[in-house]
């Protein structure tokens, strides 16, 4: 997405957020010719289909009139889902206790791949317990980062 695109679309859709008690979670513009304009919102609590439907209304009708993505588009509203992204220490910290999945730049005790609960993050590093087993993986190291859906 066009780096100026964006800014202007995240500065009305954190309006809008802040009206509604909802947080901005990503932004992404996919496709060509038709493009479609992704807003991933969420909240403590999770978000429910009613605050992506209320958000949806607020920001299509702030976007209508400020116009900022050219030419046509389709604006979905969507949370981040059970399994969602990990994107950076807030989303650590805030998940302590769940269950991750975490790939690594390169090899941390023979491995680039770990699943294990998220014990503590410090200002460079998160801990997991991985079979009864405590691991630091560097801040810096982490590539790409996911909760892991559980089911009891």
């Amino acid at each position: 997405m066009n780096n100026d695109i964006k800014q202007r679309v995240l500065k009305l859709a954190m309006q809008v957020a802040d009206e509604q008690g909802v947080k901005i979670f990503d932004i992404e513009l996919l496709g060509k010719g038709k493009l479609l304009l992704r807003v991933i919102i969420d909240k403590e609590g999770g978000v429910t289909l009613d605050d992506c439907e209320r958000f949806s209304r607020s920001l299509e009708a702030v976007l209508d009139i400020e116009d900022p993505v050219p030419g046509s588009y389709t604006l979905e509203i969507s949370s981040p889902g059970l399994d969602r992204p990990l994107k950076g220490i807030k989303d650590f910290k805030r998940n302590t206790g769940k269950l991750a999945r975490i790939v690594t730049v390169e090899k941390i005790e023979n491995q680039n791949f770990f699943i294990g609960r998220i014990l503590e993050v410090g200002s460079d590093f998160v801990r997991l317990l991985i079979n009864d087993r405590e691991i630091d993986i560097p801040l810096e190291k982490i590539s790409k980062a996911r909760l892991e859906v559980e089911f009891k």
